[in-house]
């Protein structure tokens, strides 16, 4: 799918004293109404928050998996996400997954995932609460 994208959602997990909605959409050119972006941006954080990792008792974006989100005016929206690993089990099921949950989004026309490996995950992408879960401080 070769697209444009108008607005990029930064999904480096917050903390709880940075709104997402704030704090996750950049600046930039959009036909949407910044209202509209802050609505989508929070529903496509919940939607990330509902894919979890069988292996893993946490989901994709506390797991810091999700590496960029972008949305079209006409609300396509497209995923660059990783795996823990790239051997992982779940890698044919997961992007599927995560389409599935950004597409029952209200208003989402689309939505296409990109499975990238560069840069590899590691630990320093999971936030304090994925830590704090998985017992990792």
């Amino acid at each position: 799918m070769d697209m444009t994208p108008d607005n990029s959602v930064d999904p480096t997990p917050q903390t709880p004293a940075e709104p997402a909605s704030d704090a996750l959409v950049q600046e930039g050119a959009s036909a949407l109404p910044q209202e509209e972006l802050d609505r989508l941006t929070d529903e496509l954080v919940a939607a990330f928050k509902t894919v979890f990792d069988p292996e893993i008792p946490v989901d994709i974006y506390e797991l810091g998996l999700i590496y960029k989100v972008d949305v079209s005016d006409d609300r396509d929206v497209v995923v660059d996400m990783t795996l823990t690993a790239p051997g992982c089990p779940v890698a044919g099921e997961m992007p599927g997954w995560v389409q599935n949950a950004v597409e029952s989004i209200p208003g989402v026309r689309s939505c296409h995932v990109n499975l990238v490996f560069e840069p590899a995950w590691d630990q320093s992408r999971m936030s304090d609460e994925a830590r704090l879960q998985l017992n990792m401080f």
